[in-house]
């Protein structure tokens, strides 16, 4: 459960701190060429499919560098939580109490095998309580009208990307934001946030390749000849949110085990 649940926490990774006034990111391709060649010297700016100047939106370029760095940036915290959860997972540790109140304990999830194997076991509400807190999370991060309470803007109009806005529309109050939430970033510098952020960067790109290296492990034994046997094999569909045992409580899910590509 850890692995799904961390994906969540995810979006707390400190990234370049912004102030409570308004903050205008003029980030285009030229900025992007001289951000990738800080972030690996060696490779510098790669980008076969040529996304920086596809206008998939039809905005202008401001705003597709933007999506691009979003993307990338929370992307990357969630697989940098997702690795770490992946490990706590497969060496069966958990939380020590009661998962559920019928009596469903941490312990029963962690039993079930892999860490997808623990998610399958997860009881169906538990999933799409889950699931819809991380759209929820979402939906704050893509409001523009939360996000200018906050003092940013949404990151295709000119907004710092990777800002989670702030819980101020609350009507209660909430101890900790999900952006810098023990407020480490809060004195730094700004040569210490930016070198921040393209540590984060390249931490979140390595991550990546690292969770789908234990995923694709996991699915195709040997596919991954430094992790093999390491990772615990995994016989369901990795890109399904639910498994046959939802399908009695959830419309569509048998039709969609169905059509599964694996």
């Amino acid at each position: 459960m850890f692995f799904l649940v961390s994906q969540t926490v995810a979006f707390s990774v400190p990234s370049v701190p912004l102030g409570r006034t308004s903050h205008v990111n003029m980030f285009g391709v030229a900025e992007l060429k001289a951000q990738a060649k800080e972030l690996n010297p060696v490779v510098g700016f790669w980008d076969p499919m040529n996304l920086a100047e596809y206008n998939q939106f039809s905005t202008d370029e401001a705003g597709t560098v933007g999506f691009l760095r979003q993307a990338e940036i929370k992307h990357g915290r969630v697989a940098m939580a997702a690795f770490v959860g992946y490990i706590v997972q497969a060496n069966g540790i958990h939380f020590p109490w009661a998962l559920t109140t019928s009596g469903i304990t941490y312990a029963d999830i962690s039993a079930a095998g892999s860490p997808q194997d623990q998610w399958d076991a997860l009881p169906t509400p538990a999933k799409v309580q889950i699931i819809l807190f991380v759209g929820l999370l979402e939906l704050c991060s893509e409001s523009t009208n939360i996000l200018e309470m906050s003092g940013n803007k949404h990151y295709m109009k000119g907004g710092m990307p990777g800002k989670f806005p702030k819980f101020d529309w609350v009507p209660h109050p909430v101890p900790f934001e999900l952006f810098d939430p023990f407020g480490l970033s809060k004195n730094a510098s700004p040569e210490k946030k930016a070198n921040g952020l393209l540590v984060e960067i390249n931490n979140g790109r390595l991550a990546m390749i690292g969770i789908f290296g234990f995923m694709a492990e996991s699915k195709v034994p040997g596919s991954v000849p430094a992790l093999k046997g390491l990772v615990p094999v995994y016989s369901g569909e990795c890109m399904a949110p639910f498994s046959a045992a939802d399908a009695e409580n959830l419309p569509f899910v048998a039709d969609m085990l169905k059509y599964s590509l694996f």
